[in-house]
Parts: C-alpha cells; sequence; structure tokens
C-alpha cells in the first residue's frame, strides 16, 4: 500500500510529496502525527518542491553568464556606490512600477555583478528575467531578422519581466541597432523594467549607435523615472591582479 501510493503520486505528478513521503511517514508514526497535519505537511513539501523546481527554471531561462549575488558583492572597495540605493532596488518594487535603473561607470566596477545580482533578486521576487549583453542583443537581433522570427525574438525581450543589457557601449554597434534598441526600450515603456549599464556617459550614445535621432528617443523612455547609479572609483579585476 506504502509504495502503490507513492507510485500514485508519482502518476499524479505531485514529486514533492512522492519524495517526501519516506521521512513525513516515519515522522508521524514516531509523533501519532494528526492525518490532517500529516496530509498538511506534505502539501506544504509539494509546494517547497514546486518552487525550488520554479526558482531553477527561470534562472535558467534568464541566461546569466555566471552566478553573481549581493552577499558577495565588496561594498568597502568603491565607496561611490551607496548600499541602501541597491538594497531598494533589490526589493524589486521598481520593477513592479515598470521602472528602470542605470548603471554608469568605468570597467571593473561592479556594474554586471550589480544588475546580475538584482536580477536573482527578481527571480527570487517572483518575476520573470532576461540577461542580455548588448553584443548578443544585436547578433540575435540580426539573426532572427535574417530567419524570419525577429517578431518572436522581440516578444520574448517584451515579456520579461526584467530585462538587463549588460556592456552596453564596449564597442560601436551596427548600423540597425538603433532602431532595434529603440523598438525594444518603446515596447517595454511603462510595461515592464530594464536595466542597463555601460561604461560610457550618455552623450556618448548617439556615436555609439549611429542614430542621435533615435538614441533621443530611447533616452527619453528609458530614463523617465529610472534609477541613475553612477560609480566611479578602482577595478576588482585590476585590483585584483595586484594582488
Amino acid at each position: 500500500m506504502y509504495e502503490e501510493l507513492t507510485q500514485s503520486l508519482k502518476t499524479l505528478r505531485l514529486g514533492g510529496m512522492a519524495l517526501a513521503m519516506p521521512t513525513r511517514y516515519q515522522e508521524a508514526k514516531a509523533n501519532e502525527i494528526d492525518y490532517i497535519d500529516f496530509l498538511q505537511n506534505l502539501i506544504q513539501d509539494e509546494l517547497l518542491k514546486r518552487q525550488d523546481n520554479l526558482l531553477s527554471r527561470r534562472i535558467k531561462i534568464a541566461r546569466f553568464p555566471e552566478m553573481k549575488v549581493l552577499d558577495d558583492f565588496n561594498w568597502a572597495f568603491n565607496t561611490t556606490i551607496k548600499k541602501r540605493d541597491i538594497m531598494e532596488l533589490a526589493t524589486s518594487r521598481f520593477i513592479h512600477d515598470s521602472k528602470n535603473a542605470l548603471f554608469i561607470g568605468p570597467p571593473g566596477v561592479g556594474k554586471s555583478h550589480l544588475a546580475i545580482s538584482l536580477g536573482f533578486c527578481a527571480i527570487h521576487n517572483g518575476l520573470t528575467v532576461l540577461y542580455k549583453s548588448a553584443f548578443d542583443l544585436v547578433t540575435e537581433l540580426a539573426d532572427s531578422f535574417r530567419m524570419d522570427t525577429r517578431k518572436k525574438y522581440i516578444q520574448n525581450l517584451t515579456r520579461q519581466d526584467l530585462l538587463i543589457i549588460d556592456e552596453f557601449g564596449m564597442k560601436t554597434m551596427p548600423t540597425n541597432a538603433a532602431d532595434d534598441v529603440m523598438e525594444i526600450i518603446h515596447r517595454r515603456y511603462n510595461q515592464s523594467s530594464t536595466i542597463i549599464a555601460t561604461n560610457r556617459p550618455l552623450e556618448d550614445w548617439g556615436k555609439i549607435l549611429g542614430d542621435n535621432a533615435a538614441t533621443s528617443a530611447i533616452l527619453d523612455r528609458f530614463l523617465d523615472q529610472a534609477k541613475i547609479i553612477n560609480i566611479k572609483g578602482k577595478s576588482f579585476r585590476m585590483n585584483r591582479k595586484k594582488n
């Protein structure tokens, strides 16, 4: 009967309950747990298992290049970063309000670490996230245009609660990049949130994108109620090399 019940739970796709059954059964026998409490414990095990599976799926879908969390960030290294501002972003309230965040600073000061960490926070707060480096974004957009899947690709970018565009400005983008970025920002405006991490000041974006008019439209929408985090100081990577 015990094995049959476990198999039935698996058949019903209640894997969390099936996995916890041996422990919960022994616990119930040893402590004379009430039937309702026993069932409640099993249901809680199932809910926790499904939550863990959902987190794992969303982290996989986000396609982060590496694991970065705020607990590992060295706040003392660059004191221009206000921890209070970052922890406020970590609540994901800005995402619920469809606002954006911009990290500006030289290479190596922690922009990517912070952006990815906020992405992990958003997932743990029940939101969907997608990470793209600026290079991958324009390359994939170009590929989707050639394969006639551009509409589907744009829809995927648009429906995510948080889109992270990293390494923006590391090099000049292709000719049509301005139109692509403008469409993405336009579709996400007041609907969802975007984080951009860049090492270039805003006045250089027209040169990066090669279209001043489109750049103005992008900035007008993206910066509306956006949180701007200016980071100055030394490079974490250069400091590690010296040590």
